[in-house]
C-alpha cells in the first residue's frame, strides 16, 4: 500500500478513517474504534465519571475523554476532506478487497496467509485472527526462504543439482525431436511441391497437345473449305 494511503488508514481498525476523532494527543481514529478502546477498558462503567481515562493506541500517552463521550472530540474535517476526495477518485492501481468494497488490501492475516481489508478484521470472517503489517509480513517470509535454503545440506543441493541436470537433458532432447520433426515435415512439403509441379507440368503439355491437334484439323477443314469455294467459282464462271 503507498505511504498517502496508510496515512487515510486508521490504525485500530486498518480501515479508511469513518468519522475522524482527534483525541487531546493529536492523535486521529475512527470515532467507533475509539468507543470500543473505551468499552474494552478497565476503566469504563456505565456509571461515567466527568471524566473518562483512555489510553492512545499510537503514544500510549493516558488523555481524558469528557463525560459526554466521543461525540464531544473535534473531528477531522481536513482528513475526513481528503478521505472523501479520495474515494470519488479512480484508484484502479489500489489493491482493493473482493468482499468489502473499496477498502484497500492493507494487512495480512497470519493465520489465512492472504492480504485482508481492516473490514474484514473487525466485521468479516478474519475478525480475531493474528495480523502483521505488510512491511513486516514481507520481512519475515523473506527471512523464512532465506533460513529455508539455510537448512538445505549438501545431499539436498546435490539432488537439485541433479535434477538440473536431468531437466536440461530432457530440453535437449525435446529441442532435438522437434528439430527431426521439422525437418521431415520441410522434406515431405518439398517433395508433394515437387510431385504437384510434375502433375501441373504433365496436364499443361497434354493440353498444349490438344491445342495443337485441334489448331491442325481445323487447318485442314480451312485449306478444303478454301478449294470449294475455288471449284465452285470456277465452274460459275465457265
Amino acid at each position: 500500500m503507498h505511504q498517502f494511503e496508510e496515512e487515510l488508514t486508521c490504525s485500530i481498525c486498518y480501515s479508511l478513517f469513518e468519522d475522524p476523532r482527534v483525541l487531546p494527543c493529536s492523535h486521529t481514529f475512527c470515532r467507533s474504534c475509539l468507543e470500543g478502546v473505551i468499552q474494552l477498558s478497565s476503566n469504563f462503567s456505565i456509571w461515567r465519571p466527568l471524566r473518562v481515562p483512555l489510553k492512545c493506541p499510537n503514544c500510549r500517552s493516558i488523555v481524558e475523554i469528557p463525560a459526554s463521550g466521543t461525540e464531544s472530540l473535534p473531528i477531522n474535517f481536513a482528513l475526513k476532506a481528503i478521505i472523501e476526495k479520495y474515494r470519488q477518485e479512480d484508484h484502479s492501481d489500489v489493491a482493493t478487497c473482493s468482499e468489502h468494497y473499496r477498502q484497500p488490501l492493507n494487512v495480512y492475516c497470519l493465520l489465512d496467509k492472504k492480504l485482508v481489508c481492516g473490514h474484514c478484521l473487525t466485521i468479516g470472517k478474519h475478525n480475531g485472527h493474528p495480523i502483521d503489517d505488510l512491511h513486516s509480513a514481507y520481512l519475515k517470509e523473506k527471512e523464512s526462504s532465506g533460513k529455508i535454503l539455510e537448512q538445505l545440506t549438501d545431499k539436498h543441493w546435490s539432488d537439485v543439482c541433479l535434477l538440473i541436470e536431468k531437466l536440461k537433458e530432457q530440453k535437449a532432447q525435446c529441442e532435438s525431436i522437434v528439430q527431426d520433426d521439422k525437418k521431415v515435415v520441410v522434406q515431405y512439403f518439398k517433395k508433394l511441391s515437387e510431385t504437384l509441379e510434375h502433375k501441373k507440368q504433365v496436364l499443361l503439355a497434354a493440353l498444349d497437345e490438344i491445342n495443337d491437334k485441334f489448331w491442325k484439323n481445323m487447318n485442314l477443314i480451312f485449306e478444303k473449305l478454301k478449294k470449294i469455294r475455288g471449284r465452285t467459282a470456277w465452274n460459275y464462271c465457265h
